[in-house]
């Protein structure tokens, strides 16, 4: 039975919540100020500013406000109608894409990544990138946009809902790029400043990530995934198990129907840890990402559909593509075509999704219009939402789409989980959530815990990051049963951090052990990880970080 004391860890406000998130990132007095004053700018230009000034105005005709008490009276209705939760919950999403603080003077490339060797690398991807899109448009004489003729638009505008039903020839299209190119990126990066040779263990040489970062260890992620423990319900694990389901599961439900009625992102986030049931996620999820579906976001999403129908794009292609080789081809998602295609291409028309390149280390790509090739002021972002797909990107939305059927919802859901998290998965940076920090813990956890593993794959030559990586950098999607796959990404949202996946990465292995160790090739290493579709996903990481001698 859930305690009075443990359920209102759920359900009390989030004020306090809020205001540790952000004093525990803060030092001095002044940078809390700054913060503060950063977030309040940022919220001043905002919808909910302007909805909370006309209801302010509104109230002012009612009876209970009285000149004489003006403020109090005023915040009292804010409070009691419910803005100032929304209020707080739009702080909360502030404090979760800000930048850390940092020097007054930093030039603004070290807030999108400190490393100077690590931002050097992702310029020149970025520039391998986008020459492949370039030769591709030169190459097959595709223009990177064109207007639609009006016929093409109507057409379009008709089968809108029925995308899925075109069979365009792709055949001359191929992905700009696929994860494992990506990998032989990654496994080249260098820090010129660190001296290899300085290391203590020769194990640190096993692995194919040579960047010394700083990377959680077991002892520390379990202090941090406390919520994971042994002792602690969770859905995913107690919900299947031989016990009455009252035991656990129909008292869980009962506190996350308090946390969606009280419309606390906070609150949210921390039920979200242990795991959210089937028919409250949609909602916890939406709340702890604070994404409303307002009437101006419906509009927002109707301006990207007119954007598609208007103008055609190469990356269109490029999207059709990935949709036709991942998710149509996937037992769970094929039935999902239509809505993909709907919201990748209006993804690629949002400049709304440019922000996030403030804390991100890419920077959106540009071209130049025709005859004008370095001339700045002729220079547009390339796509508008500075994001060129790759070989597996529809794979971000396609879970997303078993939560949420209105178009316009799924879309601004899978922004937020974008610009909040997957983007990270795709660009180089030294973020304890991003791809490289992320390779080099999954090693690392392997090297420290299944020595004689790690190296006898390495020796047969099968590097155990050269078989993880594509399911690292998808976070699981296409390769988990959709289930076990939202049980993940529940805990991603509850811990704001991708880390779970590189340890569950680790625990397939740790799980794989006894066959692994039997394998003589790269070929038959795969074989034994081919399939994770029966794997369940709580237990492995319980086992992995709270079961496994230190």
């Amino acid at each position: 039975m859930l305690t009075e004391q443990q359920q209102q860890q759920y359900i009390k406000p989030s004020r306090a919540r809020t205001k540790t998130a952000l004093t525990g990132r803060m030092d001095e007095g002044t940078e809390l100020s700054l913060t503060i004053a950063h977030i309040v700018q940022r919220l001043k230009g905002s919808h909910l500013h302007s909805q909370i000034e006309r209801q302010a105005k509104e109230c002012l005709h009612q009876p209970e406000i009285k000149l004489e008490s003006l403020r109090e009276d005023v915040r009292s209705f804010l409070k009691t109608s419910g803005w100032e939760r929304k209020l707080q919950n739009a702080v909360y999403r502030e404090l979760h894409i800000q930048l850390p603080p940092s020097h007054p003077t930093a030039p603004p490339e070290h807030l999108k990544e400190p490393l100077a060797y690590m931002r050097k690398a992702q310029a020149s991807w970025e520039k391998r990138v986008f020459k492949s899109l370039n030769s591709m448009s030169t190459e097959l004489g595709v223009p990177l946009a064109r207007m639609r003729p009006a016929v093409e638009q109507k057409e379009l505008a008709n089968k809108w809902n029925e995308m899925g039903t075109d069979e365009p020839d792709l055949s001359r299209f191929r992905p700009v790029y696929a994860p494992k190119d990506f990998l032989e990126v990654l496994i080249s990066l260098r820090n010129p400043n660190h001296d290899g040779s300085e290391d203590v263990s020769a194990r640190s040489h096993w692995g194919l990530i040579q960047v010394p970062l700083n990377v959680r260890d077991i002892p520390q992620l379990r202090q941090a995934y406390s919520e994971l423990n042994l002792t602690t319900g969770q859905l995913g694990i107690d919900d299947h198990a031989h016990i009455h389901p009252d035991l656990f599961e129909s008292e869980y439900v009962q506190i996350g129907k308090k946390v969606v009625v009280e419309q606390d992102s906070a609150a949210a986030q921390q039920y979200s840890r242990q795991g959210c049931s089937t028919g409250l996620r949609a909602d916890l999820w939406a709340l702890i990402l604070n994404s409303t579906n307002q009437p101006q976001d419906v509009m927002h999403y109707e301006q990207l559909k007119a954007g598609v129908i208007q103008h055609d794009l190469l990356v269109d292609n490029l999207i059709y593509k990935d949709v036709k080789l991942t998710a149509s081809n996937d037992d769970y998602y094929f039935v999902f075509e239509d809505f993909l295609y709907q919201v990748l291409l209006c993804f690629s028309r949002d400049t709304a999704v440019l922000e996030h390149f403030k804390y991100n280390s890419a920077t959106p790509p540009k071209s130049y219009i025709q005859g004008k090739v370095g001339d700045e002021e002729c220079a547009v972002v390339y796509p508008p939402n500075g994001v060129i797909p790759f070989h597996g990107f529809s794979m971000y939305v396609a879970p997303l789409c078993f939560l949420y059927n209105e178009p316009s919802k799924l879309y601004s859901v899978f922004r937020e989980m974008y610009t909040r998290y997957f983007f990270r998965l795709h660009s180089i940076s030294s973020s304890p959530s991003g791809i490289v920090s992320l390779c080099l813990q999954f090693e690392r956890l392997l090297q420290t815990h299944l020595p004689q593993l790690f190296y006898h794959l390495r020796q047969i030559g099968a590097q155990p990051l050269r078989i993880a990586f594509k399911w690292m950098v998808r976070a699981f999607s296409g390769y988990l049963s959709t289930d076990q796959l939202l049980l993940l990404w529940d805990r991603i949202l509850g811990y704001d951090s991708l880390e779970v996946v590189a340890v569950l990465a680790a625990a397939v292995f740790a799980f794989r052990a006894e066959n692994l160790m039997e394998v003589t090739s790269l070929a038959s290493a795969e074989a034994v990880l081919a399939d994770l579709s029966t794997l369940k996903v709580m237990p492995l990481i319980q086992i992995f970080l709270f079961a496994t001698a230190i």
